[in-house]
């Protein structure tokens, strides 16, 4: 099963450069490696200077370049619980087709068909290496709680919908005007849940899979590097890796960037505080964009010459249960946070941590089903939630 390494930050930081060089260097090293695109502005063809498409193709001895159509991957895999829905909502929308097809691309569902080819080339085992060219910041955190997400509504839902699907098939195209989704979209869409499953598993798979940002030393970015952090530990991702681009070199000597350097090592000093956990790389500013296999060089020269960089550099337990002495504690990492940022509630056999736009449901393990919340405290990054028996 090949290593797999995620590389996401805020859009135009340079996210492409530094995963094509990773990909680059891991090939010439000799490791099978693949790298893909997941971001629907598709850049590799543009750095590496040749057509890639939306199968893999081999670019460069040991190197595969693939950029993902979530689009064409839903239609060849999925194309039964495609037109199920598209029937469907034509029925509720009186024919309109144009309406139903709209309806269709709801938030992530692009991207989660580019997760799934992701695993379906793991699974392949063909790749030592597999790099992945995120999205802008917003769009992975998104991209990588949907499996999440989708899979938790599918365990409430599915079992109650196939069984309402044989009642109401026979009637609901007479008596509704509605078409349900045949036996085989019922079918398909269990193979998906199934996989969602295996996906979430995959993702959250410390010994194969890490998420490494990318940055720039200014202000905005930061903040919003320290957002990306924060989140991704609340969806209990593996963080090992921080990757500082476009500082200007000591060795530049014009006084125009004087004032810019002086900014920059502020902003260094800042990032070393807040990451200092973290392993964290240091990428030149270059004077010319960087494009081809020599632009990827010269970073690979300057930058990667680091023993195990493929390997996985660090694991953090973002979150687990402990055992007290009245109950049960789940304790959940989730740094550069506050005590007022969260809303914390239970639902059925579910802990919902919310913070701004985003919501977590952890199951809760068997064993704590007759437990309930009875207090929560938040320290050092940490938010502690203590259980107690439930009493009738």
């Amino acid at each position: 099963m090949a290593r797999i390494i995620l590389f996401t930050g805020k859009g135009g930081v340079g996210k492409t450069s530094v995963s094509c060089a990773h990909a680059l260097k891991a090939s010439r090293e000799g490791m099978k490696t693949l790298i893909v695109s997941t971001d629907m502005a598709h850049n590799l063809s543009d750095i590496f200077e040749t057509q890639i498409n939306n199968e893999p193709q081999e670019i460069a001895k040991n190197l595969w370049a693939l950029e993902v159509d979530p689009n064409q991957e839903m239609q060849h895999y999925y194309g039964n619980i495609e037109e199920a829905f598209k029937k469907l909502m034509s029925s509720a929308n009186h024919g309109s087709n144009e309406s139903s097809e709209d309806m269709m691309v709801f938030p992530g569902m692009e991207e989660l068909f580019c997760l799934l080819k992701i695993k379906e080339l793991n699974d392949k085992n063909i790749y030592d290496l597999i790099v992945v060219d995120c999205a802008p910041t917003g769009e992975t955190i998104s991209l990588l709680k949907f499996p999440e997400l989708l899979a938790w509504y599918m365990t409430k839902l599915f079992p109650i919908g196939k069984v309402a699907m044989k009642v109401l098939r026979p009637i609901s195209k007479i008596a509704f005007k509605v078409e349900m989704p045949s036996n085989v979209a019922m079918n398909d869409i269990q193979k998906l849940y199934v996989k969602l499953q295996e996906l979430q598993e995959l993702l959250k798979n410390r010994e194969i899979c890490s998420i490494r940002l990318v940055t720039i030393p200014e202000k905005m970015v930061i903040e919003e590097t320290k957002r990306n952090y924060m989140y991704l530990n609340l969806y209990n991702f593996n963080v090992d890796g921080l990757y500082i681009n476009r500082l200007i070199p000591a060795s530049v000597d014009n006084s125009f960037f004087d004032e810019w350097k002086k900014l920059q090592g502020q902003y260094l000093e800042e990032l070393k505080a807040i990451f200092y956990n973290i392993p964290t790389f240091k990428i030149k500013w270059y004077e010319v964009d960087i494009n081809g296999m020599a632009g990827l060089q010269r970073i690979i020269e300057d930058s990667l010459q680091v023993e195990n960089i493929f390997k996985v550099l660090k694991i953090t337990e973002n979150e687990r249960f402990e055992k007290t002495d009245k109950g049960y504690k789940l304790k959940v990492y989730v740094p550069f946070t506050e005590k007022t940022d969260f809303d914390l509630y239970e639902a059925d056999s579910d802990i919902i941590i919310k913070i701004g736009n985003f919501k977590r449901n952890i199951p809760m393990p068997n064993v704590i089903r007759k437990y309930s919340i009875d207090k929560a405290k938040f320290a050092n990054g940490y938010l502690e939630i203590y259980f107690q028996e439930k009493v009738d």
